[in-house]
């Protein structure tokens, strides 16, 4: 039963994985925010990173959680942007 289990939660997960949009842009005020979903998901190879309670929306979100969490990482790990020209397009 447990291998049941764990058979079906990996064909869930790969299904999220997969059926994700590779890029997903987000409106803003001061210019659309364009973010690359699969390679983020190549890069961290953890989805609870950004979504705490499993695949899906992530809660929360909106501009402060953003600039938050996004650039946050982004200065922790010393790699993306951290500008708002770097983010924003107009």
């Amino acid at each position: 039963m447990g291998k049941v289990i764990a058979a079906v939660a990996l064909i869930m997960f790969s299904a999220g994985a997969v059926l994700a949009a590779d890029t997903i842009t987000f409106p803003a005020k001061n210019g659309e925010v364009g973010f690359n979903h699969k390679k983020h998901q190549e890069t961290l190879k953890d989805c609870k990173v950004c979504h705490e309670k499993g695949a899906g929306k992530i809660e929360g979100f909106g501009k402060e959680w953003a600039h938050k969490s996004c650039k946050g990482c982004h200065a922790d790990k010393g790699a993306g942007p951290t500008k708002c020209s770097e983010c924003h397009k107009k």
